[in-house]
């Protein structure tokens, strides 16, 4: 699969909207553009497959679903993530005539969306530290009292961190992600030790995730049952992630009401209190 120049510059487009110090804003860019969910969409537009892109990139959210970035610290960049991993994912998929929705396809997604988000970190520390330089030119505008150019510092220099950090890597990457498909079919057979290492270590991958957002909600031990409850659901009576989050709806508004009544009496009981209190 090819990757031509207009689809990487989209690509290298929606990268600079999503990246953590982005021009998107946190909201819209980082999580929500950002996110391999999302983004297996988008890339899916751009590529002209959005059913790989969605596939693909649900299987990458799994591993980055506790993914948080506290103090400026990342592990891995959502930008290359979602926006270089999943087109690289999708180009050597379709190379090697791989099912997408295969346990195979989905674990060699999980592996690249990993090396090249760690790498991605590169690029998110590389985009801080060009903004750096404009925020010196702001502090400068500051002390003279030229306040409008405050303007320009905000929402123009940027774009020149996001192009040298973000939209030329990914044009460039991307565009060459069909020549990396070559190589990766020349000299990494599919039944040779390197593939069947990545596509293993790919696997174990979203219970990586998947333990990192336990540990960020689970409190005590009985927070374990809602997890347990949704993977029974799934193993045994077969439900779908659609149905098992409708479920998992119908328990929230039972227990949120089952909460509210606890609260009725004690409010009505300092209600009385009070009017005793005016009584007296």
């Amino acid at each position: 699969m090819q990757i031509n120049m207009i689809q990487a510059i989209l690509l290298g487009l929606c990268a600079c909207l999503s990246s953590m110090p982005g021009l998107g804003g946190t909201t819209f860019g980082n999580y929500t553009l950002g996110r391999p969910l999302v983004a297996g969409m988008v890339v899916g537009l751009i590529l002209g497959d959005m059913q790989t892109g969605i596939i693909l990139g649900a299987a990458i959210q799994v591993i980055y679903i506790a993914l948080v970035t506290p103090g400026g610290t990342v592990s891995a960049d959502v930008r290359a993530i979602s926006y270089i991993g999943i087109p690289l994912s999708v180009c050597a998929i379709k190379g090697m005539g791989l099912d997408p929705s295969s346990s195979a396809a989905r674990d060699m997604a999980a592996a690249l969306g990993a090396a090249v988000g760690t790498l991605g970190t590169v690029l998110f520390y590389g985009t801080a530290t060009v903004n750096l330089l404009w925020q010196h030119i702001g502090w400068k505008a500051v002390e003279k009292g030229d306040f409008k150019k405050l303007y320009l510092v905000n929402m123009g220099f940027p774009w020149i961190s996001h192009f040298l950090c973000s939209f030329l890597p990914t044009v460039i990457i991307t565009m060459a992600g069909s020549s990396m498909v070559d190589l990766m079919k020349a000299y990494l057979p599919m039944d040779g030790v390197a593939m069947k290492t990545l596509f293993t270590v790919g696997s174990l991958l979203p219970a990586v995730g998947v333990a990192i957002l336990l540990k960020q909600v689970i409190n005590k031990s009985l927070d374990f049952l809602t997890f347990f409850f949704g993977f029974t659901l799934a193993a045994c009576m077969g439900v779908n992630l659609i149905g098992a989050a409708a479920i998992g709806g119908f328990f929230a508004v039972t227990n949120y009401k089952i909460q509210m009544l606890k609260l009725r009496p004690a409010v009505a009981g300092a209600a009385a209190y009070d009017d005793e209190e005016e009584d007296i």
